[in-house]
């Protein structure tokens, strides 16, 4: 398969590391050397530099016929003039990242499916999507669904208290009285493991669970952990993300937004009916504590500064919020921060590249249903073949690499998680999760040789 990223800055670079990886005819183009030369020297691509709205570059880097064409520059008028350029010169399907979320709106003069574009990316609506989600479950560092909903996967911090540390993975999942959990991933100091039922959890580990949506409220009560929602939530800075959120969840709890600029302060009170907008500094610790830090739920920084959020972040959290989510733009912070506990990390260039990468994937059955970069881990939604390995014997006895795992199976729409006993057939369709560039192992295992 063929793909043409046009912008390989953040966002750009990222995507094309984890397509060049499977084997995918990878070209970059970007108009910035510096850009390019980090390309070149660290990621097996074509790289072609100029500015990607040409159609002269364009044709340089072979459009013609590409299976993707994304633009991915920072630029939105760029964006959509290089896809209308690929889209002429024959490109097959175009995905095009657009900061200016009025681009899609249905009465919008200038419509992205004019220029060619098959799927538009707004990095701050999805970043946003998943940052709704933590608010709903305050209690877990991380919170994602899969089958539509039907199988939740939820990140947790262990701590002194928890019942958890001391234990194997094995003597959990005995413990789950009524309904079963999967462990998919363990970070501990940066690096993620995926266990097997031998791992031991310890202190300031983080835990990936997976199980059925309906089982939410029995895993809590196991690992004693309420179930409350947020009331009270405090958003620092009024940027497109955050004037998002609290347009989202502003009529399901109490949201106050703070920004320091007092006419964008004013305009944001305006918009916002149910939000309440204080105009101030929100590293400022008297504002903090006249605020009632202590009572707040998720204090939430999302100004255009890293500095701001990561110092704000762990003022709030010091200072008692429940939980201090923090956004960064570059990524490599992102698993520093989270081992130093002051909160959670979210990048809106990561969770773009995830949409992206996830889009691309979709019809490719060989390759991974979704990538946590952060995580170093991937998901496989694989159907073995009929005689293959996997369906001739319990799962604990088949030789699996050791940083994979089985983990739900669905047969004809029925959802279950993965037990060192349980058989699959070459009906079902199972989730794998593992470590990047395992795919071609664990394929072996569902394929006749």
């Amino acid at each position: 398969m063929r793909i043409i990223i046009i912008g390989v800055g953040e966002v750009g670079f990222h995507v094309a590391k984890a397509l060049s990886q499977e084997n995918y005819d990878i070209t970059v183009v970007d108009i910035d050397s510096r850009k390019c030369r980090r390309a070149s020297e660290n990621l097996d691509v074509i790289v072609v530099e100029g500015n990607g709205a040409s159609p002269q570059n364009l044709i340089k880097a072979n459009v013609e016929g590409a299976d993707y064409v994304l633009a991915l520059t920072r630029i939105d008028e760029v964006n959509l003039i290089a896809s209308q350029q690929a889209h002429i010169l024959g490109a097959k399907k175009i995905i095009a990242r657009l900061r200016n979320q009025q681009y899609s709106d249905r009465n919008s003069i200038i419509r992205p499916e004019k220029f060619g574009i098959d799927l538009v990316i707004h990095p701050e609506k999805v970043v946003c999507e998943e940052i709704a989600q933590l608010v709903r479950h305050p209690y877990a560092s991380y919170y994602m669904e899969f089958e539509g909903g039907r199988l939740h996967m939820m990140g947790l911090r262990v701590n002194g208290n928890s019942k958890l540390a001391g234990k194997s993975v094995k003597e959990f999942c005995e413990s789950c009285d009524g309904f079963k959990v999967g462990i998919v991933a363990v970070t501990r100091k940066t690096e993620t493991t995926i266990p097997w039922s031998d791992f031991i959890f310890e202190d300031k580990d983080t835990i990936f669970f997976i199980f059925e949506s309906n089982s939410l409220h029995l895993l809590l009560e196991l690992l004693e952990i309420p179930e409350t929602g947020s009331n009270r939530v405090m958003i620092l800075g009024g940027s497109k993300i955050g004037r998002s959120l609290a347009e989202t969840i502003q009529e399901e709890m109490s949201v106050r937004l703070v920004e320091i600029n007092r006419e964008k302060a004013e305009k944001i009170a305006n918009e916002l009916e149910h939000t309440m907008v204080i105009n101030s500094d929100g590293t400022d610790v008297d504002l903090l504590k006249s605020e009632n830090i202590q009572d707040v739920d998720n204090y939430i920084a999302v100004t255009e500064s890293e500095k701001t959020n990561l110092l704000s972040g762990m003022l709030a959290y010091h200072l008692g919020a429940k939980q201090s989510i923090i956004h960064m733009i570059q990524t490599e912070y992102m698993p520093i921060i989270h081992e130093i506990s002051v909160g959670t990390v979210l990048s809106k260039n990561m969770s773009t590249v995830n949409s992206i990468i996830k889009e691309v994937r979709s019809d490719q059955a060989e390759t991974a249903l979704t990538t946590f970069d952060e995580l170093d881990v991937e998901v496989w939604e694989l159907s073995p073949e009929p005689g293959s390995i996997v369906t001739q014997m319990p799962l604990r006895e088949i030789d699996f690499p050791k940083e994979s795992i089985i983990a739900v199976i669905n047969h004809h729409g029925h959802l279950s998680i993965a037990r060192g006993d349980s058989q699959i057939t070459h009906e079902d369709v199972v989730l794998v999760f593992g470590k990047n560039n395992l795919i071609k192992k664990i394929q072996k295992l569902f394929t006749i040789k």
